[in-house]
C-alpha cells in the first residue's frame, strides 16, 4: 500500500505566503504481483469545519470507505481561516498533483472526483466551478485540467444568502465581506462545464439548511448539469459516515443507518458514470 503526504506547495515549487494547509495524503493499493494490473477510479476527500477546522471525521475514515471499494483515495489538509482563493488554489494544486502522477498511484486521470462536506462541500463546489482564470492563478493549466469528474457534496454549503448559509463559512471564505458573496455562492457559478453532482443532505439539518443542496440541484438542472439529489428526512449536521466509527450513529438510532445508505447510494452512482476498477491496457 502507498500511504504518503505530499506538500503541494513543495511539490509545485510555489511560495506558501502563510498557508498552513496545502497538504495530501495519498491512500492507495500497491499492485500485486499475483494478478493483473489495475487501474482505478480515485477521489479527492475534503473534509469540512465551516474553514475554521478540519473535521478529521470526514477526512481519514471517508478515505478509508473509498480505498475499501477499489478508489485511490486522496485527502487534502487546505489552509483554514484564511480567505478565498487561499483553500480554491490548495484544491486545484491537488487535482493537478493527482492527474500528473495517475501512472504512480495507478488511476485512471479521466476517473477522478471529489467529495466534500459542509464547507468542504462548498471548497468542491469551487472546484467544481473552477474558472480558467483560477486554474490559471493557482497552477497555470487549464481548468479542464482540474476540475473533477463527478462531484459528491455532502450536506454542502452552497449560497451565501443570509439566513441559509452557514454563517462561519461565509465570513471567513469572503473575508468578512471583502469578497462579494454571490461570487462565492455556487448556485450562480454552475454552468454546463459543471461535472455531474451526487447530492445529499438531511431537511432537519439546522447548521447548513437543506435549501442549499436544493439550490444547487436546482442550478444544475438549469443548465443541464446531470445530478442526483438525496434528501433524508431526519438526521443532524455533519453525519459523514453515520456510522459509530464517525459517530453519526447510536446503537437506538435506526433512522441514522438508513442515512448512512447514501455511500453506497453514491458509490453505485458513480459506478454508473463508469468509475470501476478495470484492466490496465498493455
Amino acid at each position: 500500500m502507498i500511504y504518503e503526504t505530499i506538500d503541494l506547495y513543495d511539490y509545485f515549487k510555489i511560495g506558501r505566503g502563510g498557508a498552513t494547509g496545502g497538504y495530501l495524503t495519498a491512500y492507495a493499493r500497491s499492485q500485486l504481483s499475483e494478478l493483473y494490473r489495475k487501474t482505478r477510479p480515485a477521489i479527492l476527500v475534503i473534509p469540512g469545519g465551516g474553514y475554521g477546522m478540519i473535521s478529521g471525521r470526514e477526512g481519514e475514515p471517508v478515505a478509508l470507505e473509498f480505498l475499501s471499494k477499489g478508489y485511490a483515495a486522496f485527502q487534502l489538509k487546505y489552509t483554514v481561516e484564511t480567505a478565498y482563493p487561499v483553500p480554491l488554489n490548495e484544491a486545484v494544486m491537488a487535482m493537478r498533483f493527482i492527474r500528473e502522477n495517475a501512472a504512480r498511484f495507478q488511476i485512471d486521470p479521466a476517473l477522478v472526483a471529489a467529495i466534500g462536506f459542509s464547507a468542504g462541500g462548498h471548497l468542491a463546489g469551487l472546484l467544481s466551478t473552477v474558472t480558467e482564470e483560477e486554474a490559471q492563478r493557482a497552477v497555470g493549466v487549464s481548468d479542464k485540467l482540474v476540475r473533477p469528474d463527478a462531484a459528491i457534496l455532502s450536506y454542502p454549503v452552497i449560497t451565501m444568502r443570509e439566513g441559509l448559509t452557514h454563517e462561519g463559512t461565509r465570513r471567513i471564505s469572503s473575508g468578512g465581506g471583502q469578497i462579494d458573496y454571490d461570487f462565492l455562492s455556487i448556485e450562480k457559478r454552475v454552468t454546463k462545464e459543471c461535472p455531474p453532482c451526487f447530492i445529499w443532505h438531511t431537511a432537519a439539518d439546522t447548521c447548513v439548511p437543506v435549501e442549499n443542496s436544493l439550490l444547487l440541484a436546482s442550478a444544475c438542472r438549469s443548465e443541464g448539469v446531470p445530478f442526483s439529489l438525496h434528501i433524508f428526512e431526519r438526521g443532524w449536521h455533519g453525519l459523514s459516515l453515520c456510522n459509530e466509527e464517525t459517530g453519526g450513529q447510536t446503537p437506538e438510532d435506526a433512522e441514522h443507518v438508513r442515512v448512512g445508505k447514501w455511500a453506497e447510494l453514491a458509490l453505485s452512482w458513480l459506478s454508473s458514470r463508469g468509475f470501476s476498477v478495470k484492466e490496465a491496457e498493455a
